[in-house]
């Protein structure tokens, strides 16, 4: 037993595993328990219809679980049911924001120097609008700077939209602080949480977060479903993203009318497999608590940093203390490129990891690295897995 669940049991639930791949590329994409499998079979299998369309049981059993899935995931979040909208990714739900916001020209917004493309891209097409994008420049040990943010606001900013966790380093950023400092400067806050969700307790209404999103596919949950949160009031005044079906309660050849939230903005059929699959993704984190993830996660970090932290030829991005890192260590061999890094330790050891720029290409182009490896733990890795990745890793350095 090991910080109130049990590891080896849980690995079970993850069939990919019995092929002895070492699977740290969590960040990415995180493996699919066979209990969310299931879940998604059994909606094929025992009610393939659409939900709220037709008035036959099957359409009610599809309403019904796609309801049980948003409650799951509003009770994880601390949301409103109707503040919860399905989307295909945390990239949709950005980009929703970025169409249904009003926009004057002169408007500003603010991003971090470490964000993912995601969060970056969509404020950057605004330029064309005349928006500004203002960066935010990180410490050093690429930890937040909170003074740099404060200057970085201006008469005209709108929105600041800032990573959670981040996934080229695993750094958290202080939300509850840039929050307090967002609206005080009558901005708001959109958080890119698809590194956080699933590995933290996530409280939007204690955070005071305007908006946040998420990827399902990085919480044991399906490809293709996310979420974005918005208070209720924000997501009623704001204009609808994608139309269609499901988005109006009636129409004519002149106009329309809207749908109430969460309907708003979810456009035609949507993917109930995924929505029910990730719906049982969330009872199986709330089941193995995000608190003994968390805590599995700094550990198995600690290991890794300990024995690898202090080598010549090893450099970490990011801070030197593990327990800033979360479940990430990013790091490259002085002398070697980061794919061939990744690609020996996969044909040695099946050690599955990401290799590149990780969709941060602008914070690796501004300080001229082509590139980094990047370990990220989860629920199901041990400390045996860390340690052969640890031998792994100085072998290799042996060669340089």
């Amino acid at each position: 037993m090991m910080f109130g669940f049990n590891v080896k049991k849980t690995r079970k639930d993850f069939d990919v595993l019995s092929s002895g791949v070492i699977y740290f590329d969590s960040a990415c994409m995180s493996l699919k328990p066979r209990q969310v499998i299931g879940k998604m079979n059994e909606y094929y299998e025992k009610y393939p219809a659409c939900g709220g369309r037709s008035g036959h049981h099957l359409s009610k059993k599809v309403e019904d679980e796609v309801d049980l899935a948003r409650r799951e995931v509003a009770r994880l979040l601390n949301a409103k049911i109707d503040e919860v909208i399905f989307t295909r990714n945390a990239t949709e739900s950005i980009n929703l924001i970025a169409n249904a916001l009003e926009w004057k020209e002169g408007d500003e917004i603010i991003v971090s120097d470490k964000e993912h493309n995601s969060n970056l891209i969509p404020w950057l097409k605004l330029k064309k609008k005349g928006v500004k994008v203002r960066v935010c420049k990180s410490n050093e040990d690429n930890t937040f700077n909170l003074e740099n943010f404060e200057n970085c606001f201006g008469e005209k900013t709108k929105l600041v939209a800032i990573v959670h966790v981040s996934n080229l380093d695993g750094v958290e950023n202080p939300i509850g602080e840039i929050v307090k400092i967002a609206h005080k400067n009558k901005s708001l806050v959109l958080v890119d949480g698809a590194q956080s969700f699933p590995h933290k307790e996530i409280d939007v209404k204690k955070l005071g977060v305007d908006f946040f999103v998420l990827s399902g596919h990085k919480a044991l949950g399906p490809t293709g479903i996310g979420v974005l949160y918005g208070r209720r009031d924000l997501l009623e005044d704001m204009e609808q993203f994608i139309v269609g079906g499901q988005t109006v309660i009636d129409s004519s050849y002149e106009g329309y009318e809207i749908e109430k939230l969460p309907n708003k903005f979810e456009a035609g059929l949507q993917d109930y497999a995924g929505i029910v699959g990730f719906g049982e993704a969330c009872r199986y984190l709330r089941k193995v608590g995000l608190k003994n993830i968390e805590k599995h996660l700094n550990k198995l970090n600690k290991i890794v940093t300990e024995h690898l932290g202090e080598e010549k030829k090893i450099e970490i991005i990011g801070p030197k203390e593990a327990e800033k890192r979360s479940g990430i260590f990013t790091f490259n061999v002085k002398g070697m490129k980061a794919h061939d890094v990744a690609k020996m330790l996969d044909a040695s050891k099946k050690i599955a990891l990401r290799s590149g720029a990780f969709c941060v290409h602008s914070w690796f182009n501004d300080r001229k690295i082509e590139g980094a490896v990047r370990v990220s733990f989860y629920l199901y890795n041990t400390e045996e897995e860390v340690r052969t990745f640890v031998e792994s890793v100085k072998k290799i350095i042996l060669l340089v």
